[in-house]
């Protein structure tokens, strides 16, 4: 953002927004319904601006938990690949917007 503040997503469905120019200093944490693969966006209506993501295990990675597959070869290699995902975070689907003060 313009105010020095980047934001990530993780697999665990954390948002974890840090200092740009210290990533190291944490400076928020949110916990989403499921992983986040995705792009944190922001964007800035009507003089304020918000901050969004949307969390959701799909596309290549989340095609085991998507399709109820189990062979590590299924899904040409992805269930094997990202076998792990299902014992931590679940599919999703939900977009996340906070306001910036």
């Amino acid at each position: 953002t313009a105010g020095g503040v980047a934001c990530y997503g993780t697999l665990e469905g954390y948002l974890k927004c840090v200092d740009a120019d210290n990533i190291s200093k944490e400076l928020y944490k949110f916990k989403t319904p499921s992983g986040i693969i995705g792009n944190v966006t922001t964007w800035e209506f009507k003089g304020k601006q918000y901050i969004g993501v949307l969390s959701g295990i799909g596309g290549w990675a989340g095609i085991g938990l998507a399709a109820g597959l189990e062979k590590p070869t299924d899904g040409l290699g992805a269930v094997g690949g990202y076998a792990e995902l299902a014992s931590y975070t679940e599919l999703g689907g939900v977009m996340t917007v906070f306001a910036l003060p």
